[in-house]
Parts: structure tokens; sequence; C-alpha cells
């Protein structure tokens, strides 16, 4: 096949015109092209009154004509190439009887800890490879986890294992269901997440969109049924297991993991242990800490979430064209460099969506955003969010020191605090701390409650409590935060007309962004410190969000495959070369 790239076409062209242009790009014949696929569109919406569709096309040519022969009319021609083959090749297969002597137990079975995005993947491959993984998941199967999730957006009812943080499916669970990534991707791995995904019931038009999207109701009846595939290739998943204890043997740089405590006092023996807990597994990462295992902080971000008017954004971001079905829901990505030296920046952008609680912890307040498939709630929400470093979280006094070294515990320590400061600013329950984002930029302090909520009703659920965020007597975040995203709101306003309308809302507080910290580890996906511990996913710092996650996932297992299998020639060698 042949590729093309960066073909444009007004929105509104008829379907006859795809292929008219193809013709004339390629300068063929209507018989000398059988079949047109779409491998990708997205558009172009910097002039809203004259939006334009991007293509990536492969193209299969009429019997008779092959492709050296078109490609050599396009020699230099960077937009006309042959088309990569995506399929995805598994790097080793188990030889016959591993799995049913894993399964018995009577051979080494690889160990998946955490059942999100990364432990989902991970633990495919490994079934498809014939392993046989064992995954153990601390939280309940997703319509399980799904009650316990509503019982604290209706009733204000925390669960601490089985929440949208912990269960079945991960924190991806509850989101837009994003499934765009910027990560390289020269093995086109996030095509087989993709491909996996439809598979299990997505939408076909997932593998060209841009941006494509499922939404939290089609991912509980995939992740279902990826789970009936595991276990039909010989996995195995238990829920409600979670991990108390490593088994570590040895001294020295470099000792060896030979199992797991369970919570039930249950000990499972493993030298090969995927560690796909997520960013929210605070006590398995001090587990880890007390254990020896390498870690190390890492920056992050906090802030809130906003909403708008869905309509309002489309509007900004499309003009006249807004509400075209191809469109859909208007998202955007903003950054704004303040004069304190921080940068505000929106995050995890959830179109026609809902903000949600997402705490996992009692007495702590966090949010979220969801959307459905089909976007199509009155709100449009954003985490608008501040990046900080070590040097502002560390707790031994020494903010701002960047010489001496930080605990890799201090992040949650500080998340922690501004999460037990919402829940106080809410008045319990859980209930989120807001304010208007006019009387945010103007620091109308004691003003906001009287005046109550105006256009733009807040979606949180249990509620939202109209306070100051930026009282100096209570701050809901560091100064640096609030001064940081009250210069943002404002320049933003010159790129999205509207965006800092009186009555948009911000809700307190965005602060699971990504891991505090990083389970640092070699070029073959090991800890540096403790041999079969395979730390992977957004917990372990590597990953942000479903795509990469699922592709760091299938990474970690192909390198796990490797070493269990001994095929250890390229696994070796980039193992001494150390960090990867």
């Amino acid at each position: 096949m042949l590729r093309i790239t960066e073909l444009r076409l007004p929105l509104e062209h008829p379907p006859h015109a795809l292929r008219e242009a193809v013709l004339a790009r390629l300068g063929l014949a209507d018989d000398q092209v059988r079949e047109i696929q779409v491998f990708k569109r997205s558009w172009d919406a910097r002039r809203r009154g004259a939006i334009v569709l991007i293509y990536t096309l492969d193209i299969v040519l009429a019997d008779g004509l092959d492709d050296a022969t078109v490609l050599a009319r396009h020699a230099g021609d960077h937009q006309v190439r042959p088309s990569p083959d995506t399929r995805y090749q598994p790097v080793a297969i188990a030889p016959p009887g591993f799995a049913a002597a894993a399964r018995a137990g009577t051979g080494p079975r690889p160990v998946v800890v955490g059942f999100g995005p990364c432990g989902l993947f991970a633990a495919l491959v490994l079934a498809q490879m014939g392993l046989a993984p064992l995954v153990l998941e601390r939280g309940k199967r997703v319509r399980e986890r799904t009650q316990d999730t509503w019982g604290l957006w209706r009733r204000g009812e925390l669960q601490p294992e089985s929440n949208v943080q912990f269960g079945e499916g991960g924190a991806g669970t509850f989101s837009d269901g994003k499934l765009w990534s910027q990560i390289s991707d020269p093995r086109h791995l996030t095509r087989k997440v993709l491909t996996e995904f439809v598979k299990a019931g997505a939408p076909e038009e997932i593998l060209f969109v841009a941006k494509p999207h499922i939404g939290t109701f089609r991912l509980v009846s995939m992740i279902e049924k990826m789970r009936a595939e595991i276990e039909s290739l010989g996995g195995e998943i238990r829920f409600e297991q979670r991990v108390t204890d490593l088994l570590i043997e040895g001294d020295g740089p470099r000792r060896q993991l030979r199992g797991l405590v369970l919570d039930s006092g249950e000990q499972i023996r493993a030298d090969h242990v995927v560690l796909a807990v997520g960013h929210s597994a605070r006590d398995t990462f001090a587990l880890l800490h007390a254990r020896g295992v390498y870690l190390e902080p890492k920056p992050f971000s906090v802030g809130f979430r906003i909403e708008h008017p869905q309509g309002a954004i489309d509007r900004a971001r499309f003009g006249t064209q807004a509400g075209h079905p191809i469109l859909g829901a208007a998202d955007y990505k903003l950054v704004h460099h303040a004069r304190n030296g921080r940068s505000a920046y929106s995050f995890c952008m959830c179109p026609g969506g809902t903000v949600v609680a997402a705490t996992s912890e009692t007495e702590r307040v966090v949010t979220n955003g969801m959307s459905q498939y089909s976007r199509n709630e009155r709100n449009a929400n954003a985490g608008i969010v501040v990046g900080i470093d070590p040097s502002d979280y560390r707790q031994d006094g020494r903010v701002g020191d960047r010489q001496t070294p930080v605990s890799p515990l201090d992040g949650i320590a500080f998340q922690r605090q501004w999460e037990s400061r919402a829940y106080e600013l809410g008045g319990g329950g859980y209930i989120a701390p807001g304010q208007l984002v006019g009387d945010f930029i103007a620091g109308r302090h004691g003003k906001t409650v009287a005046r109550g909520f105006g256009s733009v009703l807040p979606s949180y659920k249990p509620g939202v409590q109209l306070t100051d965020l930026a009282d100096p007597a209570r701050p809901s975040l560091p100064p640096y935060v609030l001064e940081a995203i009250r210069e943002a709101l404002p320049a933003w306003e010159r790129q999205i007309p509207g965006f800092s309308m009186r009555d948009a809302v911000l809700t307190g507080v965005e602060t699971r962004t990504s891991s505090p910290l990083r389970i640092t580890r070699g070029k073959d996906h090991q800890s540096l410190n403790v041999a079969g511990l395979y730390p992977a996913g957004e917990g372990a710092g590597y990953a942000g969000g479903i795509m990469s996650a699922g592709v760091d996932g299938i990474e970690v297992a192909e390198s796990l495959a490797r070493a269990l299998l001994g095929i250890e020639g390229a696994a070796a060698a980039a193992r001494a070369a150390g960090p990867a």
C-alpha cells in the first residue's frame, strides 16, 4: 500500500471529493485505485470560517500496477510513501505446557499488580504470549466499583478501596476516555491499543479520528470483555487483593524479588512482577520506600477544575461551523507563562462532561473530569493547573532548596495537605470548595457566597460550596499557584473569548495530575535495585493517560517475557546500560 499524508479538503466536502483528490494527487485514473483507507482524519480550525479536514490515507492500487512504479513517480515527495506495517508482533511465544505449569504452580508465573490501563495491557500481552499471568487488583470488578463510585457522588459515602482511583479499569475508567498521546511510537504500539479496544467493542472510528475517545459507559463493557479474553488465554484475575509487603532476597546494590504478601496474609511466590498500581497507591509507595526500593521525587501539577458552557467553547473554537457532527464538542489546550516564573496550563480537558469527586482517602477532596462518548452535557471542564517541583513540596522546612535531597514521599504529604484543606473549605461531606471566575480574578474576598452561582451551574457531586479560594488566612492552594492561575485566566480570554467570563466556575482541588514520584527503572524495565520488579505506568512515573499507560504496559510485559523465557541478549545489554 501507499500512504498519502496532509491531504486537505473543506469540512463540507462531498464524499466523492476524497477519491478525486487522491487520483489527482497521484496522477492516476479511477480504475487504477482499488481502495482508499482513512488512516487518520484531523482538522485545522485556525480559520474558523474555513475549517479544513486533513487526511492521512492508505491506498491500495489495482491489479497490474505496483507500488514501486507510483512511488518512483513521486520520488522526493515526503507526503507519498510506502504504508508502514502497523501490525503487532509478539516478542516471544511460550513453549507448549508453559501456561499449564504456571497455573498448576509447578512453573514460573508472571504477576501483574494493578488492573488499570497499564496492568490491563501488560496482562493481555502476557496472556497472548502464552504466559498465563496472575493479576492482583486491590479494588472490585468494574460494575461493583461503579456502584461504589456513584455512592460517593450521590450520597457522599466513600469506599477507600473502591472508587475513581481503585478498581478494575483504573482511574481511566472514570474519565473522558481519551485515546491519544504525544509519546514517540516507532513500533506503532498505540495502534495495538486501539485495535484491542475495537475488538472489545469500541467504535471503529477510534482507529482514524485524530482525537479518539470512548467515554465511561463504553469503557465498562470493554474492560469486561478484555478481562474475559485474558482469562480465556489462561490468565487469572483476583479482585480485592491488596499487596502489603514484598519478599526480597539478598544484599548489595541489586537484590532479587521473590514474592508478594497480601492483606489476607497469603504469600505468593513470584520472581517477575509488573507493578502497575496507579498514581494514588500511596500505601504501596510507602511500602516500597520502607523496603528500600529505589524511588525519586518528581514534578507534578496542582490547581482547580474550571467549567464553562460547552456552547461558548464551541463557538469560540469553530465559529459558525460549531455543532458540525464531524467536529463534535470543541476542546482546547492552553499554556501561560506567568510573571512569577510559574507555568499554568489546561489539563485533561473534558468537552461536554462533568467534574467528578476522585478522592481515595477519607476527609479529603480531589477533583477530576469525565465525559461520556456523546459529550453532550451542558458544561465543558478542564483542569487549570500549575507545575511544581520537589523543591516546592519538600517537608523538611527547606522549601526552595534545590541542592539537598527531598524524600520521595514528600509529594504525597503535599497533596494530602491541600486535599484536606479542600475538604475543610467545602464544609465536609466531600463537598468541594468553589468560586466564580470573576470573583477569583478580582480577589473579592467574602463576596462570592452571598452572590451565588450565575449562568454556569457546577456539575461536581456531592456538591460545591462557594468560598474564597484565595483567602489569605486559609488559601486552597499555595499562593504562587493562585497567583499564576489568576494571571492566566484573563490572558486566555484573548485565545478563547469568554474564557474568563464572570460566571465560569472554579472547583477545587486537582492534585493528582500525575504521580508525585518515580519508581526508577533501567532500560530492561526492572527496578534499579530490585531485580524482577517491573515498575510500570502512571504510578511508576512513566505514563500519563490511557494510551501511554497501555503502551508502557505492553513494553514492560515484553521485557518481562524476554527475561522469563531466557531471551536475554538485548535485555542483558540494556540492563548494564543503566536507567531509561
